[in-house]
Order: structure tokens, then C-alpha cells, then sequence
């Protein structure tokens, strides 16, 4: 993952490019656990504010360390 991320509001398939992930279910499912970094609701559409996606980033770096 780029250490920029942009500025805006990003989409699930934003976070599956990112990450490289193997579909947007991937995505859903984190947040079906709640283990995935936070998101929220603009009608029916999810979106994640970037700062929360770093956010998410540097607490699994933490957990691995």
C-alpha cells in the first residue's frame, strides 16, 4: 500500500486494489467480524475515510511486531 492515500472517501474495491485482496466479499466480511478497518454508510453505499484506513494499517503492523 502506497504510504499516500487519496483524498477522499474510499470504496471497497479502492481497498481491494489496495491490498491486493481477492474481491470486495473480502472486504464485507471484515466488516461482517468487525475486523477490518472502519467504514460507514452514505445511502447504500459503504465508504472508508482514509485517516481510519491508516489507522487500521498501522494497528496491524503494531499486532505483528
Amino acid at each position: 500500500m502506497a504510504s499516500e492515500l487519496p483524498n477522499r472517501f474510499l470504496t471497497p474495491e479502492d481497498l481491494v486494489e489496495m491490498f491486493e485482496l481477492p474481491s470486495v466479499e473480502t472486504v464485507y466480511q471484515w466488516r461482517r467480524k468487525r475486523t477490518g478497518p472502519r467504514g460507514f454508510r452514505v445511502g447504500r453505499h459503504l465508504r472508508f475515510d482514509p485517516t481510519d484506513v491508516r489507522a487500521w494499517v498501522d494497528s496491524r503492523i503494531e499486532e505483528a511486531a
